[in-house]
């Protein structure tokens, strides 16, 4: 029999909301079409945002947002994103399908957006091909509420009162298309950069270093080593899952038994990254001052076909799902180190959200996951342990079930539990030593097939339901996984 044991006497870190945030770049449809349609749009929009891709991520409680990328944010200049839109410059969109960026989404639309998402801006900031001076005055354009050339040009714009905007990335991704920086010169121009992003009045700059490219042990130890740690508040990880098979990843809804075990595996190794990097910075700052920002993380797959290869839209099906829900686990797991991190991307972008075409829109699987996981935003953490049957995939063990759980302010314990494999069903006994349960119920996520997505024609073929699975007794709670399902429980 699998079992799971949640301590819940022993729960001492809070799970950040912020571990349930979002990025968007300039790549594709996220943004224009995404969530920019312009004022003039017969599709229904509040400054030309439109209002059904808000109200979707507001139902989700999105905590934060990044923006404008990604290898954007290295060839941006915030400069040109600001003032009358008929007058902003044009610029080539070079990593992304060589397309014209009409800069008409800029600073104040971005910001805009966040105002009406009601969660909190992430700007990351040019540092392969931009200067100091730049992104300095950024941060003073945005958060100086004094007189200065910079925040006299934001009233010139329309915007007298300061954004004070918290959350700042000095660079992205500066180990390649940011620069194809040694460790060693990406910390020294760090701390340039970082010296200039000055914090105003009260309002304090947590500031974010570009951090390594998954197993990129190295990068992590340099930036901890060389980088003194009042100057950076979180060293960002990327990771990005997909299969691989012959060289290929294949697309999101070619899914078979092989390729569905395989991300699985991909995904779970975020557990592995997580840990050694979180070692490496434990040994530097034992006191966890500094954060593990897993500012870009969740599966690949090659376009859908028929699309642009350089806009990277691919559909979402519960293989997605599982691999959210696992990595989501891992996050609250490591809470104490790891305290934001940001899903890629929010709209028609890799694993996103929602996707849209025209005035349609429509919640994909993983948009599901992450509206079932709000009961952990800013709970405490309970242990886990977890024993349970483990498959040999690739010559490597992965174990079948994937939890977390945590306590809410209402006393109310919930356990997130993901079955990860595509056929076989999991029976476990969940024990919950510190707590005395009254009532079980929950919600499973669970698809007919391994593929199983929502289309513009069928957009509710994945959709949350009522868990009937969960039996409790004396001995604890008797729990029957389908295959492939993501489930979570609520303890009171």
């Amino acid at each position: 029999m699998n079992r799971v044991t949640v301590s819940a006497s022993l729960g001492k870190h809070t799970i950040s909301r912020h571990l349930y945030g979002h990025f968007s770049e300039h790549l594709g449809r996220c943004i224009y079409g995404g969530y920019w349609v312009g004022e003039d749009s017969p599709i229904p929009n509040t400054r030309g945002i439109r209002n059904d891709v808000v109200q979707a991520l507001r139902a989700i409680r999105t905590p934060n947002l990044r923006w404008p990328g990604g290898c954007f944010a290295d060839e941006y200049h915030w400069m040109d994103g600001i003032g009358p839109r008929d007058r902003r410059p044009c610029m080539i969109n070079t990593h992304w399908g060589g397309v014209t960026e009409n800069n008409h989404f800029g600073t104040h639309e971005f910001l805009d957006l966040c105002a009406q998402l009601d969660c909190e801006p992430y700007i990351c900031g040019n540092v392969g091909s931009g200067t100091v001076q730049e992104m300095s005055q950024w941060v003073e354009y945005v958060n100086f509420g004094g007189v200065s050339p910079m925040a006299n040009l934001r009233a010139a714009n329309g915007r007298k009162e300061p954004w004070k905007v918290t959350y700042w990335g000095i660079g992205n991704e500066n180990w390649g298309c940011g620069g194809h920086m040694r460790p060693e010169h990406y910390a020294d121009q760090y701390r340039r950069y970082a010296t200039y992003c000055r914090n105003y009045g009260e309002h304090k700059l947590y500031k974010i270093a570009c951090g390594p490219n998954g197993g990129h042990y190295e990068w992590t130890d340099v930036l901890m080593r060389d980088v003194p740690h009042w100057m950076m508040q979180g060293l960002a990880l990327h990771y990005y899952t997909s299969a691989w098979i012959d060289g290929q990843r294949g697309t999101a809804t070619d899914v078979n038994e092989r390729n569905w075990m395989l991300t699985m595996l991909k995904g779970h190794h975020i557990e592995e990254l997580v840990t050694r990097h979180s070692t490496i910075m434990d040994r530097h700052d034992p006191q966890k001052k500094v954060a593990l920002i897993v500012d870009e993380w969740g599966c690949w797959w090659d376009v859908e076909p028929g699309t642009n290869p350089g806009f990277l839209f691919q559909q979402n099906t519960m293989r997605d799902a599982l691999v959210a829900g696992l990595s989501l686990n891992v996050f609250n797991n490591h809470c104490e180190r790891v305290r934001m991190a940001n899903i890629a991307q929010t709209v028609n972008v890799l694993q996103a959200m929602v996707l849209t075409e025209g005035e349609k829109m429509l919640l994909t699987p993983t948009y599901h996951v992450f509206e079932m996981y709000r009961v952990h935003h800013d709970a405490t953490m309970l242990p886990v342990q977890v024993e349970c049957r483990q498959y040999e995939v690739e010559k490597q063990p992965l174990p079948q079930v994937s939890t977390s759980a945590s306590r809410d302010a209402s006393g109310a314990i919930h356990v997130s539990l993901c079955n990860l494999h595509p056929s076989d069903a999991a029976d476990l006994m969940l024990e919950v030593p510190g707590a005395t349960i009254r009532e079980v119920s929950g919600r499973m996520l669970c698809g007919a097939a391994m593929n199983s997505h929502n289309t513009f024609e069928k957009p509710e073929t994945v959709k949350p339901v009522n868990f009937e699975g969960a039996k409790a007794d004396k001995g604890g709670i008797a729990v029957a996984l389908p295959p492939r399902s993501v489930v979570v429980l609520k303890l009171v």
